[in-house]
């Protein structure tokens, strides 16, 4: 595949940590501080997107900003170190909403099918009008499948998503399975930004057993104790959002996610 690809994919260096970066919920400014925070507090990949209210541009002022930023850190860590290695350099791959949300900044595109949606655009329409796209500006594509779980939130509800209920593992099974028969490189259980309470560890662990995929958690994960859950389970992504708009205070929110990150294996 890629550079990107097989960084996302590699299963050898234990549970990972990534944020969620919303253009629609911040300026640019503040989502490359946001993102140095995490990037300092152990986070090792920066994914830019969101359910609704993201368009080309804010999605590509935000992603131009926070590579600008990371870059700055890698080349002053490697002028300290004497080297030219930026083997430290975190990428920053679209988590889009859609066609219309994307940008030629990027390192890497999760090219994702909403497997359990009700919504032909989500499951082969987005993907179709994206295309075009991502071959011309030369982003390296991810193939993923994403499957969205209770309580679901607004990925739920935009995306028109059968949702899969706590204990519904045998679903989840087939679904895995399928995702790795297709083809993609991941395997994504979402809980929807904001949700009240996570993906079921169960589910997590089901997914685990029933495909060589790497599998990523997100939604509702907001302390380290759910992150541990997750890991546990068998997560070898762990991916937080709402919990880095929450704090105006960068030194703060590196703290917090610090601990949450130095939580998931400890």
């Amino acid at each position: 595949m890629g550079l990107v690809s097989d960084y996302m994919c590699d299963r050898t260096t234990g549970t990972r940590h990534a944020i969620v970066i919303d253009p629609a919920d911040q300026t640019p400014e503040i989502a490359a501080n946001r993102a140095l925070a995490a990037a300092h507090a152990g986070s090792r990949m920066i994914l830019v997107g969101g359910s609704t209210d993201t368009d080309m541009e804010n999605v590509h002022a935000t992603v131009v900003a926070i590579k600008e930023a990371l870059e700055l850190v890698t080349w002053a860590v490697s002028q300290e170190s004497g080297t030219d290695d930026d083997s430290g350099q975190i990428p920053v791959v679209l988590f889009p909403q859609g066609a219309a949300a994307l940008s030629p900044a990027a390192d890497g595109i999760t090219f994702m099918v909403l497997m359990n949606s009700m919504d032909q655009r989500f499951l082969m329409g987005e993907q179709v009008k994206g295309a075009p796209f991502v071959k011309k500006a030369g982003i390296e594509p991810v193939p993923m499948g994403y499957l969205i779980c209770e309580p679901g939130g607004k990925a739920g509800e935009v995306g028109k998503a059968d949702l899969i209920g706590p204990q519904q593992t045998e679903r989840v099974e087939n679904y895995a399975m399928a995702a790795q028969f297709l083809g993609f490189r991941l395997f994504y259980l979402e809980a929807g930004s904001g949700a009240e309470y996570p993906v079921n560890p169960d589910l997590v662990k089901i997914a685990r057993e029933s495909c060589d995929l790497p599998i990523i958690v997100g939604g509702g994960i907001r302390d380290s104790q759910a992150a541990r859950a997750a890991s546990e389970a068998g997560a070898d992504w762990i991916i937080t959002g709402n919990i880095t708009e929450e704090y105006d205070d960068v030194s703060e929110l590196q703290a917090i996610l610090t601990d949450l990150i130095t939580g998931i294996s400890s």
